[in-house]
């Protein structure tokens, strides 16, 4: 049997209950509804009861405000959130941060036996065109709406979800396409990566990006990449986690933290093609003349990429640095091509995910069999895979009927 934990003075403390050696003020530690430690302090142990009363009976108010139907959406979203006992630290983090910044201030107030369907979708409206919202972020937006509501609908709070249909309707009337991610060129992707191979500033970046395009992998997959997960003889990479940038604790303050990958389907062994084996050995080659990276994020080290202050690259950053070369090239490839009296090679806007889905493509244009490229991706569904090889295969019909025009065959 344990033995109960006691005071200065000998009394019991209950679960959650401690005395600190520090200062001798008591403390009492609780989760709220959204999965947060916080704490109650007191300089006596009846005092530290007196505040856990009433935190009791406030969560009891919260209760009977929430089976009253009078309970605001926040309130419901809190709750369903404290259901969620098994997500991911970053995911969690990712809903909350969604919520709060469009949510919880606006519509989030609203008491939720009050919200119609025309609510809602006024609500996604506004989002979409005067907030200027993408179908994408507005999809993220729904995907906690919608369960905040089926909370209350199984509670028998409400009787049916005010959300239910809704972005189907904003979909089919709202103007907005979801923002659907289009592969490089390999006219355009040979220019970037030409381009940063010979820059005087940006060289550095060549080995990061080689590795991005040559992998497939997502940008916390490569950032997080080790020595040991880099086999050179058999030349396999192994994809066993990922590095995620984001904010963490109430102060909301963001940090490089260890995480799984993005699905099981993530952990994969990728084969490495000879220009990813150039470009580590690169890196490799360097570190060695002016220092390997020292970094330790929870408790791994010995990470492959390093950025100029010494430590892991933030998978931010990384994509900030796609838009500076991008706006270098463009604008120094408008001159060049006026002066060769060419037809410039712009690159679109893209982000490290769009390098991600480059690679695909340019697997799909070679490689016939769906489940060698599901899982050199990692995508859970196949349905992905599909989608991607589907646009390869349609772009590259149509070179084949534009190179089959030129023929004389008549």
């Amino acid at each position: 049997m344990a033995k109960a934990r006691k005071d200065e003075r000998g009394r019991a403390l209950r679960k959650g209950e401690v005395q600190r050696a520090s200062d001798k003020r008591y403390m009492y530690t609780y989760t709220d509804p959204m999965g947060r430690r916080k704490f109650i302090y007191a300089q006596d142990l009846t005092a530290l009861r007196e505040k856990e009363k009433q935190l009791l009976k406030d969560q009891l108010d919260g209760l009977d405000v929430y089976v009253a139907g009078k309970a605001t959406v926040n309130a419901t979203f809190d709750r369903y959130m404290s259901t969620k006992y098994d997500l991911r630290d970053t995911t969690r983090s990712n809903y909350i941060y969604i919520y709060d910044r469009f949510i919880r201030d606006t519509f989030g107030r609203k008491k939720i036996a009050e919200v119609k369907y025309s609510d809602v979708l006024q609500f996604y409206y506004h989002l979409l065109n005067v907030d200027g919202l993408a179908l994408g972020t507005l999809d993220s937006v729904h995907t906690l709406l919608h369960p905040t509501f089926q909370l209350a609908v199984r509670d028998e709070i409400i009787r049916k979800n005010p959300s239910d249909g809704v972005m189907k309707e904003v979909s089919k009337k709202g103007g907005k396409d979801r923002g659907v991610r289009h592969a490089l060129t390999v006219e355009q992707q040979r220019a970037f990566m030409d381009y940063i191979a010979n820059h005087p500033v940006y060289y550095h970046w060549w080995p990061l990006f080689a590795v991005l395009l040559g992998t497939g992998g997502r940008i916390g997959e490569v950032v997080g990449l080790r020595w040991e997960d880099v086999d050179f003889e058999r030349r396999l990479i192994s994809i066993n986690h990922s590095i995620v940038y984001y904010p963490v604790g109430e102060s909301r303050k963001s940090t490089l933290r260890v995480s799984k990958p993005k699905t099981e389907a993530g952990i994969r062994t990728i084969p490495m093609l000879d220009v990813v084996y150039e470009a580590l050995q690169m890196e490799r080659d360097e570190q060695e003349e002016n220092g390997f990276n020292e970094t330790e994020i929870d408790g791994m080290k010995g990470f492959i990429f390093i950025n100029r202050f010494g430590t892991v690259p933030n998978p931010q950053a990384v994509n900030r640095a796609i838009k500076r070369i991008s706006s270098s090239y463009n604008a120094e490839e408008v001159i060049n091509a006026k002066k060769e009296r060419r037809k410039p090679v712009i690159l679109p806007e893209f982000s490290c995910h769009h390098l991600r889905h480059t690679f695909c493509t340019r697997l799909c244009e070679h490689e016939t069999n769906l489940k060698v490229i599901q899982a050199i991706m990692g995508h859970r569904n196949i349905e992905t895979t599909m989608d991607i090889y589907a646009e390869a295969t349609d772009r590259k019909k149509q070179e084949s009927f534009d190179n089959l025009s030129k023929l004389d065959i008549f």
